[in-house]
């Protein structure tokens, strides 16, 4: 190997690292999310080891926490069965129980960035909802 190649393999590097943490971010949904990250202390709390959505969550806003393959929220808990990433969307088919029945949903959200998504809703435009993380102590 020349010495120009060697420097120029040096030089792409970082940029390689940038395009992975890029490419990384818009897989990185796990997590608590609110519709307003300043309320996350009133729409979620601990119990035990997990963090669920508090009982009057809906009176300050809506959200839902992903854990693993797990999705839950106020009414629904759902079990993630795939998952496809186009760019920054990530598409989702999960598995959902409410107390009523079971279903196979479609989600699909948009990575903003690390602390940031909106889930939109393929066939009904201009509908989003935007979703803060929360960072819960």
């Amino acid at each position: 190997m020349t010495l120009f190649g060697t420097v120029l393999r040096l030089m792409l590097l970082p940029a390689c690292w940038g395009l992975t943490d890029a490419y990384a971010a818009a897989a990185d949904i796990e997590g608590v999310w609110a519709s307003d990250a300043r309320l996350c202390s009133k729409i979620f709390v601990k119990r035990g080891k997990s963090i669920v959505l508090a009982k009057d969550a809906d009176l300050y806003g809506s959200g839902f926490v992903i854990d693993g393959s797990k999705i839950r929220g106020k009414l629904a808990s759902c079990s993630i069965k795939t998952t496809k990433e186009d760019g920054a969307l990530v598409h989702l088919i999960a598995t959902c129980a409410t107390d009523i029945m079971f279903s196979n949903v479609q989600l699909s959200v948009r990575v903003v960035d690390r602390n940031k998504l909106v889930r939109i809703f393929p066939g009904v435009s201009d509908m989003e909802m935007g979703y803060e993380r929360c960072e819960l102590k």
